[in-house]
């Protein structure tokens, strides 16, 4: 298959494992589920997924532990993003070209989406018929980590603190790294961890490739915000700017930014050169995130 042709199979897979693990607007409390799937289904890049799902070629994952790795971390993602949209972290009313949950719905149920997404993803790690003991207990671990205050959550701290203050280029390093980077590591250790158990060597590597990749995709973000409208985006650009967040762009510059993601995509690709063409897919995903447009 072509890129792309592996890229929409895995993509329809990963929505219809978000539509099965999802609660039914049917089960009660019917709106808070209503706004669940509102806020997953049917949007977004699925970065993550794909990550998960081109890991997991390299140790011979089965599908319906992929589909159920890739289920969790899109719930984690997206819950994130509910919680930053709200008034009291970044204010916005546009995600995914649609408006925010707060804003189609209200606060209260944006809140309650949020905590019950990051519930639900562990729930579906726990699918005897999707994963074993051993690769539940891992992939657990490996979400918990990257999602608490020592990852997702503590770069998002770290953000909010930030505003308006002169970081320097390693303090927005960390803070990357741990609010956008440590998910997108453990979407590539966590497709690795869904097959048959990687030795040391090997995560090593794929931990450079996620590294490259994590901070890649934030030097992106932020290029994006300041060169591309909200329509493209499918959500606010400018945001950082007019919030007076520190980004790459305003540390070093635009061309300094574009340098650094070409870079990154260097390292990502020299990272999986051990691994051959069964790490195709992987490199191909660096290339994309250094490449998109939105």
């Amino acid at each position: 298959m072509t890129f792309e042709e592996w890229t929409r199979a895995v993509l329809a897979r990963v929505e219809t494992a978000l539509e099965r693990y999802l609660p039914a607007t049917a089960i009660e409390p019917a709106r808070l589920h209503e706004a669940m799937r509102y806020a997953v289904l049917g949007g977004g890049k699925r970065v993550r997924p794909l990550l998960v799902h081109a890991a997991g070629e390299l140790t011979g994952a089965r599908p319906e532990a992929l589909e159920a790795a890739s289920a969790a971390l899109e719930m984690i993602h997206v819950y994130s993003l509910v919680h930053d949209d709200m008034p009291c972290m970044d204010d916005d009313d546009l995600r995914r070209g649609k408006p925010t949950v707060h804003v189609q719905y209200d606060e209260a149920t944006a809140l309650l989406v949020g905590d019950a997404l990051q519930s639900q993803a562990f729930i579906v790690l726990t699918d005897e018929t999707a994963l074993d003991t051993r690769a539940q207990a891992s992939l657990v671990r490996e979400l918990a980590v990257a999602s608490g205050s020592i990852g997702m959550a503590g770069g998002q701290a770290i953000d909010l603190a930030s505003v308006g203050l002169a970081l320097t280029r390693p303090q927005l390093e960390t803070m990357h790294r741990m609010k956008t980077g440590a998910l997108l590591r453990a979407s590539v250790r966590m497709g690795a961890l869904a097959g048959t158990v990687p030795d040391a060597e090997v995560l090593r590597a794929l931990d450079v490739y996620a590294a490259a990749v994590g901070l890649a995709f934030q030097v992106v973000d932020d290029i994006l915000d300041v060169t591309t409208d909200s329509a493209t985006l499918g959500k606010t650009a400018g945001k950082d700017a007019m919030a007076g967040k520190p980004t790459y762009v305003s540390i070093i510059g635009l061309d300094a930014s574009r340098a650094l993601a070409a870079q990154l995509r260097r390292d990502a690709h020299d990272a999986l050169a051990p691994f051959g063409e069964r790490a195709r897919r992987l490199a191909e995903l660096a290339d994309l995130v250094v490449n998109r447009v939105s």
